[in-house]
């Protein structure tokens, strides 16, 4: 039986078409550069982004690093992507929808990220409701980051 899980989700508006945004967020070279809280990234799979891509990625945050093998799910071109870690009995799943505004001169990107918890322990469940608030304030201070920087890689592409 799955836990309810967390969800942390936030949109914004990036002046660049879907397909820069979608470049900024598939070129897994780049991504070390692009986005600050990445500080290493390793692909295991090779070829281009697809459902089954997988890397394993070190993201700095709050002063800690932490290290997750994250993996494709789902993958629509230029409109959604779907990423998930497994850490233990967590899930985090990561959400990208990509709506294109104004004649595709600028992108409405949403990004979702849940934890669910399979099966969880008293500890586990005590745990999630006493630090649930503060981890989804510092998640959502995260994802704001991680949207400026991809807005930032992307209204910067030449056209």
């Amino acid at each position: 039986m799955e836990h309810h899980p967390h969800e942390v989700r936030l949109s914004r508006r990036i002046a660049a078409p879907p397909a820069d945004v979608w470049q900024v967020l598939t070129d897994l070279d780049l991504a070390t550069s692009r986005l600050s809280q990445v500080t290493e990234l390793h692909q295991i799979t090779g070829g281009p982004y697809a459902v089954g891509t997988r890397w394993r990625e070190t993201r700095r945050m709050m002063g800690a690093s932490d290290t997750q093998e994250i993996v494709v799910v789902e993958n629509d071109p230029l409109r959604r992507t779907v990423t998930e870690a497994v850490d233990g009995a967590t899930r985090y799943r990561t959400t990208i929808l990509l709506e294109s505004l104004d004649d595709a001169v600028a992108t409405l990107v949403t990004v979702t990220f849940s934890a669910a918890v399979t099966d969880p322990s008293r500890l586990q469940r005590l745990a999630l409701r006493v630090v649930a608030p503060l981890g989804l304030k510092l998640t959502e201070k995260s994802l704001r980051t991680e949207l400026d920087d991809i807005a930032r890689a992307a209204e910067s592409l030449p056209h």
